[in-house]
């Protein structure tokens, strides 16, 4: 008989693992604590909680009916003082650079903090293995492991660095910032971290929309956009601007839905300390209509009233190919920014019928604000 694998149920501190193993153990699951260094080689930062293969379903009930280590608003404002946060996962690129600068210069107007997050794939890790062979495997390739670690603090560390160089000289502001390595798929460890540090942004290089084939960090963006409720920007690695400050005009999608409405107050309130010209526009399929005309008339009419300090545009587009459309208007229009909103999907909706900022993410080298209604 084959014994169980062992996999990761979670990376805790150790008091917060030792808490979680008695409230398993007492649910008659086995748990095995590894110590873990996710921050510095050398310095535990925390502990792997693994427990095998079969007892994973049971196990995931007991955390989440429990709600187990979430953190609630009072302790998340306490620890974080109360300020906004944005946070910029990087993978050491020079687009990546390019995202920290802008978010750099827009925390210090939105006076938030910053944290830089990158996400490291083990794949020494023996999560198939039957435990003997995992405890076997597992020493084997400890200095593998070990190198990839050191390899990633070393990429961290010379960011960091870098940021100082910059905040020295002048060519970034002086923010409050951190970062934070993590294990796993660069995109679910993102979704994950969100739900525990609670950034008011997200913001994300990518490559050239002719390089995206070949562009990692653009498909993980892809799936954070489908996946989180944060308001995210994406910065594609020739993004004409470094500051919000630079930006005269931004382009605001809509279908004319109450969501939208919910997403554009988002979006007004990230964009309160600048002064920026807003295009709202809806784009047809098929032939404008009448309907299409009283539905604008009704969004003037509301946003005049809620937003009198804004300058506010409208356009209605009728096109039988949007993106080929929203491309022109956005060069002949100078939109500098594209803001667009989406709604959480499953997996199979996501695969089969891409929606429209994941699309303009591989199409186009417009940044983007992508926000959720």
């Amino acid at each position: 008989m084959k014994e169980d694998k062992l996999v990761t149920l979670a990376i805790h501190t150790i008091e917060k693992a030792r808490i979680l193993q008695q409230v398993l153990e007492k649910e008659e699951i086995t748990v095995y604590i590894n110590d873990v260094d996710l921050e510095n080689p050398g310095v535990s930062a925390g502990v792997r909680i693994r427990i095998k293969e079969s007892d994973l379903p049971k196990a995931l009930n007991v955390v989440e009916s429990r709600h187990l280590f979430s953190y609630d608003e009072k302790e998340t404002y306490r620890v974080d003082d109360g300020r906004s946060r944005i946070l910029i996962p990087v993978d050491f690129s020079d687009y990546s650079l390019k995202a920290c600068k802008i978010g750099f210069n827009m925390a210090k107007e939105l006076n938030a903090k910053v944290k830089i997050l990158h996400v490291y794939f083990n794949p020494y890790y023996p999560t198939a293995l039957p435990i003997a062979e995992a405890f076997a495997y597992q020493g084997k390739e400890e200095k593998e492991f070990q190198k990839i670690i050191e390899k990633v603090e070393k990429n961290i560390q010379n960011l960091c660095k870098t940021i100082d160089e910059r905040i020295a000289s002048g060519e970034f502001p002086a923010v409050n910032y951190s970062y934070v390595l993590k294990e796993g798929l660069p995109e679910e460890e993102i979704v994950n971290f969100t739900k525990e540090y609670k950034p008011t942004l997200i913001i994300m290089g990518t490559r050239g929309k002719d390089q995206k084939d070949a562009d990692l960090i653009g498909s993980v963006t892809a799936e954070v956009i489908e996946m989180t409720k944060i308001p995210l920007i994406t910065i594609p690695e020739n993004t004409a601007f470094d500051d919000f400050k630079k930006v005269n005009h931004i382009g605001f999608l809509t279908n004319f839905s109450q969501r939208d409405l919910i997403a554009f107050d988002q979006m007004a309130k990230l964009f309160e300390p600048y002064k920026i010209k807003i295009s709202i526009i809806h784009i047809s399929i098929k032939k404008v209509d009448k309907w299409d005309e009283i539905k604008l008339e009704g969004i003037k009419t509301y946003f005049s009233k809620q937003y009198p300090q804004l300058e506010l545009d409208y356009q209605l587009i009728n096109t039988g190919d949007m993106l080929m459309s929203l491309d022109e208007y956005v060069k002949n229009d100078s939109i500098e920014v594209l803001a667009l909103t989406t709604s959480k999907r499953n997996v199979f909706a996501r695969m089969f019928s891409p929606s429209i900022p994941r699309k303009m993410l591989f199409h186009s080298d417009t940044p983007m604000l992508v926000l959720r209604g």
